[in-house]
C-alpha cells in the first residue's frame, strides 16, 4: 500500500471539512427559514444537536458595544422622527455554546408592560418574550458573509423586521450566525 502524504491530504482533508461546513450552513439556513421565531428555530437546532441538556436558548446581554440605529430604522420601524426605540443586544446561547449575536432594536409601546420588564431585566430571549403577540418575520436580507455590526467568526447573516398581526413592525433585528452553531 502507498503512503499518502500530508501535501496531498491536507487539502483533500480541507475540502473534505469545506463540505460538511456549508451542509450544515444549508441545514441551519433551512431551519431559520421554517418559521417566524429565530429563538424557536435555534431552540430546535439545538435540541436536534445535542448541544446542551436541556436544550434552552438563554440571550446574554451584550454591553458596551451597541451598534448604531440603522438609517432605514425609523422608516421600517414605522416611527417618527425624534422617537427612539429601544436596544437590545444579545448573544443567544444553547449551553455554552454562542449560536447567534443579535442587534435589536424594538418599539416599546407595541409591547405589553410586562413584555417590556422582561427584556430590561431577564435573559429571555426577544422572541420567547414576544411570543404571545403572534408576530410574523419579514426577511429582509439574508447574506453568508459578515453582515455590517456581526461580529468575526459569523457564517451567516439576516436582517429581518418582526410584525404584529396588523402589519405594525415592532422590531427590527440584525443576527449573526455564528460559527460554534454549526457544530
Amino acid at each position: 500500500m502507498r503512503a499518502v502524504s500530508e501535501t496531498t491530504l491536507l487539502p483533500l482533508l480541507a475540502l473534505t471539512l469545506a463540505g460538511c461546513t456549508a451542509g450544515r450552513l444549508s441545514q441551519l439556513e433551512r431551519t431559520l427559514a421554517g418559521g417566524d421565531s429565530a429563538t424557536a428555530a435555534l431552540g430546535n437546532w439545538c435540541a436536534a444537536r445535542g448541544l446542551a441538556d436541556p436544550p434552552r436558548i438563554v440571550a446574554r446581554r451584550v454591553r458596551g458595544e451597541d451598534a448604531p440605529l440603522p438609517s432605514d430604522a425609523r422608516a421600517l420601524l414605522d416611527i417618527r422622527p425624534g422617537t427612539a426605540p429601544d436596544y437590545r443586544h444579545v448573544r443567544l446561547n444553547c449551553g455554552n455554546v454562542t449560536l447567534s449575536e443579535a442587534h435589536n432594536w424594538f418599539v416599546t409601546s407595541r409591547l405589553t408592560p410586562e413584555m417590556n420588564a422582561t427584556l430590561a431585566a431577564t435573559d429571555k430571549p426577544f422572541g420567547t418574550v414576544i411570543a404571545p403577540l403572534h408576530f410574523t418575520r419579514e426577511r429582509l436580507a439574508t447574506s453568508r458573509t459578515r453582515a455590517e455590526g456581526c461580529p468575526p467568526g459569523t457564517v451567516l447573516s439576516h436582517r429581518a423586521v418582526l410584525r404584529l398581526p396588523d402589519g405594525r413592525p415592532i422590531s427590527l433585528v440584525v443576527e449573526c450566525y455564528q460559527q460554534g452553531a454549526l457544530r
